[in-house]
């Protein structure tokens, strides 16, 4: 049985401990992992903090040389990448491909870092004295990320981190960790001095002794919003900075003058790619008024039953397996509370069995119409291809719906009406809004990041907003003599 290593130092580094490791198409175990906790994480820092030096002291335009360099690694690569993810995540290849695509984005704005890092300088702020800026790393930082996008979401946090002249520790999702690992590879391919990017494996025990370790500057989070809390909370205790980006339950209105078949087609995409395991994944739609609900759910009703599931190696997939039996079962479990409450069931995805492959994590696309705001189904996050449907009479109360959720990550509205969408647009009270776009996640050079319950802290993740996060702010004040003063001064002389 292979077994899965730490990345210390740029070595592979085994522990006291493993787990296991699943393909969720067949069911069977494919891999152990290292399962890490504070010894390895002390490595890491280690190993990360006798690195850190010469790196921060490298100039931005070189680490940008490494940035083009990996760019080039993930293009060529990509197609490996996605099978490893495919393997163990369970996503069909197109998805694993996309989410490579999306991580490569942000690698590209790091690319632009000697820009980026530019600070800002004012010329005799008083008689012969200026005054300029400048945003320096803030040392070792460490990345938590989830199973759901093993490629895309580190690929979020590592580039800017890097890019600004810190050391990195990742600690991937022990579900799925030999994307981590092979881009570990790529980076240290691509000129990463070693020691500087570090990846540990494991689970809580890893997760604390991040949060714990004194030498960690910063943490950035990407998870449920009971686990984001927590590491806000525990990491701020600490005195690190925390981003910590948690749940979602994102909603897309259907206006009734909107294109209903591209709704419907945007609504299979966004709630049933990647098995709606994705913090993005539209898993509510609010047709708004009741001649517009039966006629999206007519659209909908045979799309989602004629659904194309299976492996990975099927190319005409459309939709693959879940993480583990373990969230298989607990997605389910949604859907009896669902029918329990006095859902609709319009589609049922449970109990879906493909032939040779009996024993993988199986669920079907599954529909519920009629749902309302006190349902389970409804209040909770279910993280699987599970789409409800709630009613709304009109358009204020379909803006009233999305506000009183305590999640605000994405949104969305479809509509012909400008006005509609002006008026959502700026009246919504979440994070990131699609017009006519059901996934509304911004490219590489905006930044992402939801509102409320969804995000813990005060910075998105990448784009703008990683090279504040990153970075400390700096700002020197100078005076060199001139010859034509003399005295002790006790204030600004003339401005």
């Amino acid at each position: 049985m292979t077994l899965i290593h730490h990345k210390i130092a740029g070595k592979n580094v085994g522990g006291a401990g493993t787990s296991p490791v699943f393909n969720p198409a067949t069911g069977e175990q494919s891999a152990t992992v290292a399962s890490g906790g504070k010894s390895e994480i002390d490595a890491a820092v280690a190993a990360a903090t006798a690195a850190f030096p010469a790196w921060a002291a490298t100039t931005p335009s070189r680490r940008a040389r490494v940035m083009y360099e990996m760019r080039r690694l993930l293009i060529a690569r990509a197609d490996d990448i996605a099978k490893i993810i495919s393997a163990e995540h369970g996503k069909v290849h197109a998805d694993a491909l996309g989410e490579v695509a999306r991580g490569q984005e942000v690698v590209e704005f790091a690319c632009g870092i000697p820009h980026l890092l530019k600070g800002s300088f004012s010329a005799s702020v008083s008689t012969g004295m200026d005054s300029y800026d400048q945003r320096q790393p803030l040392g070792v930082v460490a990345g938590i990320t989830p199973f759901n996008f093993p490629a895309m979401v580190p690929l979020w946090m590592m580039p800017m981190a890097l890019a600004c002249g810190n050391a990195f520790i990742l600690k991937p999702s022990e579900r799925d960790p030999s994307a981590a690992n092979l881009l570990h590879d790529l980076w240290r391919e691509a000129g990463l001095p070693e020691g500087v990017l570090n990846v540990v494996h494991g689970g809580k025990d890893a997760v604390d002794a991040i949060l714990d370790h004194p030498h960690i500057a910063a943490v950035s989070f990407v998870g449920s919003t009971p686990i984001a809390e927590y590491v806000y909370s525990r990491g701020s205790a600490a005195g690190k900075r925390v981003q910590a980006l948690g749940g979602a339950k994102n909603h897309l209105v259907v206006m009734p003058d909107a294109d209903l078949d591209q709704a419907a087609d945007a609504l299979m995409g966004a709630g049933y790619g990647s098995a709606g395991e994705r913090c993005m994944a539209v898993s509510v739609a609010v047709p708004v008024g009741e001649k517009t609900a039966d006629a999206l759910i007519a659209r909908l009703k045979p799309r989602v039953q004629s659904l194309k599931i299976g492996p990975a190696s099927d190319s005409s997939a459309e939709m693959g397996p879940l993480v583990t039996a373990a969230h298989r079962d607990k997605v389910a479990s949604y859907i009896d509370a669902g029918a329990r409450e006095g859902a609709e069931l319009v589609v049922d995805g449970r109990g879906l069995k493909l032939q040779g492959y009996e024993k993988g994590f199986w669920l079907g696309g599954t529909l519920l119409d009629r749902v309302t705001s006190e349902m389970t189904v409804y209040r909770e996050e279910i993280f699987g291809p599970v789409l409800s449907v709630v009613r709304a009479e009109n358009y204020e109360s379909a803006v009233n719906l999305i506000h009183s959720h305590p999640f605000a990550n994405g949104t969305a509205i479809f509509t012909r009406d400008g006005d509609a969408a002006r008026d959502f647009t700026d009246r919504i009270q979440v994070g990131m809004v699609g017009v006519n776009v059901p996934i509304p996640v911004p490219v590489g050079y905006h930044s992402f990041g939801g509102w409320k319950s969804s995000i813990f802290g005060s910075h998105g993740v990448y784009g703008p907003e990683s090279v504040h996060f990153y970075t400390r702010l700096k700002t020197v004040t100078a005076r060199w003599p001139t010859g034509l003063r003399s005295g002790a001064q006790f204030h600004f002389s003339e401005l």
